[in-house]
């Protein structure tokens, strides 16, 4: 894909160690750096240092090279030719590469310079070396890779599933514009048509799951953990939370949150003059106004954002223009194409590129906002010259992009001319926050269940999804759509890619609507402080990088009921603009 031929972008960051044409998806190019990194010697802390530069720059390099990979195979799933390019850097580069960056590390760890670093720079790296020390186990390895490729067809198969509809063939992401509509009929018949496509599949995505969980429950036993829940929270380096805090969120979220998402849908079954709500009534404009269409091409949606971006920030604006020359944007949806969105870092040139699946939806207005938050992340961090201190915590990461969302509501104007569409917009997103919480929180105790309980059977899984979605669900009606209602997770990506990478977006989601308070009582003072967050990285703790921001890392009920009072309280104010 030339569209991300490393060799038209900017290198700003030469290399000073790798030589500059070292074939990085050939395996013994790679380990011939490897090795020397393993045997180079030490005489002093100068040379420890050096030595650090050095490693970081390879890794730099190298995960930019699994990054490209992974983002030609998502945009291509049907492409074989790109598919064996990733998954032979799976399995000749990456996988082989693990036990030696383990020895490198060890190396690291045991050097008699690494006491007389500075504590303060190196406390935070030193406590995520020991925590890796003390997960890695060699058997892991090719069950981790394995892992990797069952990724791979995940997101193969959920990118293969079209339908026809309207006289041609449609992705499921592009069917959901017509869940807008205002003919029920049409909503009723794209919705049915597109869970009906998913449903027929329900097999192969269970026994995908399957083998999944027999390989995680491996991983967790071999490294010595009970479970694989508790593995993962050390894997992922909650350090500043554990599970009991996730399920204080759970039941902020059942007791504080759902019942605000209750409000909201009763209103909107009053003014639709329904007594009941189907699940494909929760789109539509509720008083049957058309649908939303903030731009005909992706090259509108761009045009608009950039300008967002640069009322938010003129220096977002910038940045996301050097995104578009650059070619770093993919937002069509297509046919082969991976569902969802995301934010890529590409390490080594220091940039980030956008993927997204753009139908012409207000929906994907939010979406490149999201993934432009995690992008001027990106852009603050990169000249942290410590490479593992360029990327903070996930739980901040989504404070980036959800903030970056928020702030963007005033500006919609950008988008959307009429100030009442605009209006209508940003109603949309803020109820879109709130109800978007309970489904956090089914997703992240469904996975507490799923691992806790590693033996349990494919209908016992079923019956306590079911059973969640009735703690944490809203007032839709699934009479007669049971079965579809009870697999409904297999959409989920993060459930079958990334298990407990959810959790995040609930307590980023909290720490964003602080910074849209800030904001709102001042903008310049809001954006200062939300900058100054993102350049931090990850040279500090969660809380403190936090507290940088000017917000609190706190995901308490103490936090959540004035926080709700708040959208609550604009949301009144916007439905009187609307």
């Amino acid at each position: 894909m030339a569209l991300l031929d490393p060799q038209t972008l900017p290198h700003e960051f030469p290399r000073q160690y790798i030589p500059a044409d070292l074939q990085l998806g050939h395996w013994p190019s790679v380990e011939s750096i490897i090795q020397e990194l393993q045997n180079r010697p030490f005489a002093s802390k100068a040379d420890l240092e050096k030595w650090l530069r050095d490693l970081g720059e390879f890794q730099d390099a190298l995960n930019e090279e699994g990054s490209l990979r992974y983002i030609r195979m998502t945009c291509k799933t049907d492409d074989p030719e790109i598919e064996k390019k990733y998954l032979e850097f799976l399995e000749q580069i990456e996988e082989p590469s693990k036990s030696h960056f383990f020895a490198i590390l060890k190396k690291y760890w045991d050097c008699p310079f690494r006491s007389s670093l500075p504590e303060k720079d190196f406390s935070l790296f030193n406590r995520s070396a020991q925590n890796e020390l003390g997960l890695y186990r060699k058997e892991n390895i090719p069950l981790e890779t394995e892992l990797s490729k069952l990724s791979q067809q995940y997101q193969k198969l959920s990118g293969s599933l079209t339908v026809h509809y309207d006289g041609q063939e449609k992705t499921l992401q592009q069917m959901g514009r017509y869940l807008e509509s205002t003919d029920r009929k049409v909503r009723e018949e794209a919705w049915s048509l597109t869970a009906e496509r998913r449903l027929q599949e329900k097999k192969a995505f269970e026994d995908l799951f399957d083998q999944m969980l027999k390989l995680r429950v491996q991983v967790a036993k071999n490294a010595g953990f009970d479970n694989y829940r508790d593995y993962m929270f050390r894997r992922r380096e909650r350090f500043d939370y554990g599970p009991q805090d996730c399920e204080a969120f759970h039941e902020s979220a059942e007791k504080t949150v759902k019942p605000l998402v209750v409000k909201i849908q009763q209103r909107r079954a009053k003014r639709m003059g329904l007594q009941t709500l189907r699940p494909w009534d929760l789109l539509v404009d509720p008083d049957g106004r058309p649908p939303l269409k903030p731009f005909e091409n992706s090259k509108g949606l761009v045009a608009g954002c950039e300008k967002i971006l640069g009322q938010v920030d003129p220096e977002f604006g910038r940045n996301f223009k050097t995104m578009k020359d650059l070619g770093l944007l993919d937002l069509d949806s297509g046919k082969g194409k991976a569902p969802g969105g995301y934010q890529s870092d590409l390490a080594e040139v220091r940039l980030p590129f956008i993927f997204m699946n753009a139908v012409g939806m207000d929906h994907d207005v939010r979406t490149i906002l999201h993934e432009g938050g995690h992008a001027m992340h990106n852009f603050a961090s990169r000249n942290i010259s410590f490479s593992p201190y360029r990327h903070a915590p996930i739980e901040f990461c989504e404070v980036a992009s959800m903030s970056m969302e928020l702030m963007a509501d005033p500006f919609l104007s950008e988008i959307y001319p009429n100030p009442k569409e605009a209006a209508r917009s940003v109603i949309r997103h803020l109820e879109d926050v709130i109800i978007l919480l309970p489904w956090i929180a089914t997703v992240d105790a469904f996975q507490h269940w799923i691992y806790t309980h590693p033996n349990h059977r494919q209908e016992e899984r079923t019956a306590y999804w079911l059973e969640l979605r009735k703690r944490f669900g809203g007032i839709e009606d699934w009479t007669n759509l049971e079965e579809i209602q009870s697999h409904l997770w297999h959409r989920q990506l993060h459930i079958f890619e990334i298990p407990f990478y959810y959790i995040e977006y609930g307590i980023a989601q909290l720490g964003a609507l602080q910074v849209w308070k800030n904001f709102r009582q001042d903008k310049k003072e809001g954006v200062r402080l939300y900058k100054q967050g993102l350049s931090v990285g990850g040279t500090q703790t969660l809380p403190e990088i936090f507290k940088s921001a000017g917000i609190r890392f706190d995901f308490s009920l103490k936090m959540i009921e004035p926080l709700m009072a708040e959208v609550e309280k604009e949301l009144e104010r916007l439905e009187k603009v609307s």
